[in-house]
């Protein structure tokens, strides 16, 4: 066969073989609801949410927000694995193009039987390059590129999470000290009472058991007090850890900030959050950064399925060499330049005992499992967005009634109260009034709790404000 048509065979062959390469799609759909099947706050409108924290008019959580993602060691690895995966883009960048090494080497000795001593010095110039016909190693670069892009989101998802988690710690503390102001009132309203009955007893208006009944109520509202106070100590140390701060100043720091315009003293006037969400789910789930992660998980599977049947077919690589050559010996003395391009080496895979189909196979087997991840990362989301929006239609039903239900047992207590002290009602009455109306206080701050709670879900289920744009490396960040 004539050499023409020796090449245009091989490159023809080469050609069908490029056409085989079919790797997977890089997108995969997943099943998602036309819309939210809970009810939506504000109209479901979507909205920014990078400033969400500053609208809450706290500033003493923006400090401590601050403090522990500077401390965080979430945030500190997802950091750490976006400079990882930035080196291997550059390592797989680096496959597409030529390489160029410098040798300089020096020697001196006899060479041959009978020669003089001589002196050799020669320094050279070698490049080589692979031909990538295939599209191997450009798969490598998109599966690198698809996992930085990756990284720098779950950068941000990091970020979401440590602020979601100071500010259920922060409003835990703030609904505690809350519930301490409602012990410490209640303790010293049955204090008073065991007082009193004391000194009913001792001039022999009531009998023994009812001063009795009195100090047992003091010394149970006085031991809930102490434990409150207990419980609110935990949260201050959780906060601690959190941020990373000395105790005594983050004490100074809540101390000078004793409340949160966040909590308010009814559960009915709650502050509008500054929160909505968009009645389509994919539109707000494009802002949660752990989906971007999951679909770009999926480019780079498929990717590198690509780069794994590449491996399959020929390699072509080209080398060449430039340099010079300076020898003296016996007196005299030679200058050599050298170059050469070559050689092209084409290399054929025949035998590897099933190897590199395997390998295809493997990157079959994780692109399965990258799709699959991602259409359960994304249920997950939509059912974090439903019970997030289920609780905030809960607790905002809730709120008026946990009110006017607060308000009527604080005056049924004022009135069994005023006739315990005109001697026409019992001591049980007037306890047993009392554990309602603190039963009835208790639950309205936790309801607050829980609200406040559901809001921070929300905002962590839709991503806390982060976009697919945000995954840009210029945007990221570099703490």
């Amino acid at each position: 066969m004539p050499p023409c048509r020796l090449i245009a065979a091989c490159c023809l062959s080469l050609w069908l073989a490029a056409c085989a390469i079919t790797p997977p799609p890089s997108s995969v759909a997943a099943d998602l609801p036309a819309q939210w099947q809970a009810p939506l706050p504000h109209n479901g409108t979507l909205t920014g949410l990078t400033n969400w924290w500053q609208a809450l008019n706290d500033p003493l959580l923006l400090q401590l927000m601050d403090a522990a993602q500077a401390v965080s060691p979430t945030v500190a690895s997802a950091r750490s694995r976006i400079g990882l995966a930035r080196a291997t883009r550059t390592a797989a960048g680096a496959a597409l193009l030529p390489t160029l090494d410098g040798t300089l080497s020096a020697s001196r000795g006899v060479t041959q039987p009978g020669f003089p001593v001589a002196t050799t010095a020669q320094a050279a110039l070698q490049a080589g390059w692979e031909i990538d016909l295939f599209g191997g190693n450009q798969a490598g670069s998109r599966a690198a590129q698809a996992r930085l892009e990756g990284s720098q989101a779950l950068w941000h998802d990091a970020r979401v999470s440590v602020a979601a988690e100071v500010a259920n710690q922060y409003f835990s503390l703030r609904t505690c000290e809350r519930q301490v102001l409602v012990a410490q009132g209640d303790a010293q309203s049955r204090a008073e009472t065991s007082r009193l009955a004391d000194l009913a007893t001792r001039a022999g208006f009531q009998a023994p058991a009812t001063a009795a009944l009195a100090r047992a109520s003091a010394a149970e509202s006085a031991g809930r007090l102490t434990q409150q106070r207990a419980l609110c100590e935990i949260d201050i140390k959780a906060l601690v850890q959190l941020t990373g701060w000395p105790e005594p100043q983050l004490r100074q720091q809540l101390a000078a900030a004793p409340s949160s315009p966040a909590l308010t003293d009814s559960a009915s006037t709650s502050p509008t959050m500054p929160l909505a969400v968009a009645t389509v789910p994919a539109e707000a789930l494009a802002q949660r950064p752990d989906i971007f992660n999951a679909e770009r998980e999926v480019a780079a599977a498929s990717a590198d399925v690509g780069r794994a049947q590449a491996q399959r077919y020929p390699r072509l690589t080209l080398a060449g060499s430039i340099g010079t050559l300076y020898s003296r010996g016996g007196g005299a003395s030679a200058n050599l330049d050298t170059w050469s391009i070559g050689p092209v080496a084409l290399s054929l895979p025949i035998f590897d005992g099933g190897r590199r189909a395997a390998d295809v196979d493997a990157a079959r087997a994780r692109y399965d499992e990258a799709a699959a991840l991602y259409r359960a990362r994304v249920r997950q989301a939509v059912r974090e967005v439903e019970e997030a929006l289920v609780n905030l239609q809960s607790t905002g039903s809730r709120s008026a009634d946990a009110a006017i239900a607060t308000e009527g047992y604080r005056a049924s207590f004022a009135a069994t109260q005023a006739l315990y002290q005109n001697g026409l009602a019992s001591l049980v009455q007037l306890e047993d009034a009392r554990r309602t109306q603190l039963a009835a206080e208790t639950a309205l701050v936790s309801l607050q709790r829980e609200r406040m709670a559901a809001w921070i879900a929300l905002y962590r289920a839709v991503g806390g404000g982060w976009t697919p744009a945000a995954a840009n490396p210029a945007a990221v960040v570099q703490q």
